[in-house]
């Protein structure tokens, strides 16, 4: 199986500015992802797909190719992250004149994950034939308990009902959250335009463990695993 690796970071994050460069323990966030993946090291081909100059210079001084910049409506703040993979499967392609049987996703943004987590989520993609495969981490809340729905009246409902009532947390169905670390994707599942979202009938899912699916998306997320970080806790 040929798998392209890819890192997307665009350079107009809003939730915490520059943050796919912002110094993390010492390093530009991106850097974290982009050495876990040279350590992996079980690629055909490995890039950064950016549309931002500074973010690709970055990305060069700590061993990624950056083939081609990221064109900008690929890039905005309403774009579709399908399609900006689509663009760099697509463009990688070409530029190396061959084609990759699966695209990894892994997002900057997701430094704490391991490279066991590189290796399972590509295992359960392997062995279920997958079109596509995410990363999850178990949800804190469960809408079959204790999430709401607001009502036109202004009351409310649980989420999601079951035909027993619920009132146990331990009773619930298990559900997760998407933490955005990795996803791993068929090739002729992504190129196809009409797939828009990371779902199928034959997609699943990988769980990760709650400390390395740490996701850095707000300035307090950032604040968090630098304490992470001091303490101990998470070593990058």
């Amino acid at each position: 199986m040929k798998i392209l690796a890819v890192i997307a970071a665009r350079g107009g994050s809003k939730g915490v500015k520059n943050k796919n460069i912002r110094l993390l323990a010492d390093k530009p966030l991106i850097a974290h992802t982009i050495e876990q993946v040279k350590k992996w090291g079980k690629f055909d081909k490995f890039i950064v797909s950016t549309d931002s100059e500074q973010i690709a210079e970055v990305a060069k001084e700590f061993g990624a190719e950056v083939p081609f910049l990221r064109p900008p409506k690929f890039a905005e703040d309403t774009s579709s992250k399908m399609d900006a993979l689509r663009h760099a499967l697509i463009k990688a392609e070409e530029h190396y004149n061959e084609k990759f049987d699966a695209l990894l996703d892994l997002d900057a943004t997701s430094p704490v994950r391991t490279i066991e987590d590189i290796d399972g989520i590509l295992e359960v993609f392997t062995e279920k034939k997958a079109s596509c495969v995410f990363s999850v981490v178990k949800a804190r809340k469960n809408p079959y308990f204790n999430m709401v729905e607001k009502l036109p009246d202004g009351s409310v409902k649980i989420s999601k009902k079951t035909p027993a009532e619920i009132i146990r947390r331990q009773e619930t169905p298990p559900v997760f959250d998407m933490n955005a670390s990795m996803y791993v994707y068929a090739r002729d599942f992504l190129l196809d335009e009409n797939n828009k979202m990371p779902y199928s009938k034959d997609a699943y899912i990988y769980e990760m463990g709650e400390k390395s699916s740490v996701d850095i998306d707000t300035e307090l997320d950032f604040q968090f695993i630098e304490f992470l970080v001091k303490t101990g806790e998470v070593k990058l």
